[in-house]
């Protein structure tokens, strides 16, 4: 018969080596999961390959009918948290509209909870997209939120890629839209 020292003494260990178990299974699933991630991303490049002024036109095109500014007034900008989405889009604006980089005024959105991360997130940006940090104004949103996200270092808020007396370029683009709904 054990005592109740050597009861307990087993049932940590029986503990402690479950959660071993646990740890090198959720490793080996997350192994499998990056080189899952990892296949289809090279499956995607070799699918995709090196896309024409046309596709990086149409591809654009599909990124300012979601993500840009459509209102009447205002300026052609596209709006969005992802860098890579971002850097997709001035190089759109750039090679395929005409747009010069001084011509971009970015508008950097976000809580005033990453009020002391300021000037790293100006300085992210705007070596993100190659464009002079006085060309940005950073807007810090009054309302803190209730949750303290996991991303909060990483996160470099929301960015209006903007265009400076672009309403005529925005009126292109909304006719470049209206050409791709012509579908048969």
């Amino acid at each position: 018969m054990l005592s109740d020292a050597q009861k307990n003494n087993l049932k940590q260990k029986q503990i402690s080596a479950g959660a071993h178990g646990r740890n090198i299974g959720a490793q080996i699933n997350r192994q499998k999961r990056l080189d899952v991630i990892s296949g289809y991303q090279q499956a995607g490049k070799e699918k995709i390959g090196k896309l024409s002024n046309k596709e990086l036109l149409l591809l654009g095109i599909g990124l300012y009918w979601g993500e840009g500014v459509k209102s009447r007034s205002g300026m052609a900008a596209i709006v969005n948290s992802d860098p890579t989405l971002i850097l997709v889009a001035k190089k759109w604006f750039e090679s395929c509209l005409g747009v010069v980089s001084h011509d971009f005024k970015p508008y950097i959105y976000i809580s005033t909870h990453h009020h002391k991360r300021k000037d790293m997130i100006l300085q992210f940006w705007s070596t993100e997209l190659d464009i002079p940090l006085d060309h940005f104004k950073i807007i810090l949103l009054k309302n803190r939120p209730k949750k303290i996200y996991e991303n909060h270092d990483t996160y470099f808020g929301v960015l209006h890629l903007r265009v400076q007396k672009s309403s005529d370029l925005k009126y292109e683009i909304m006719g470049l839209i209206d050409a791709c709904t012509a579908v048969d």
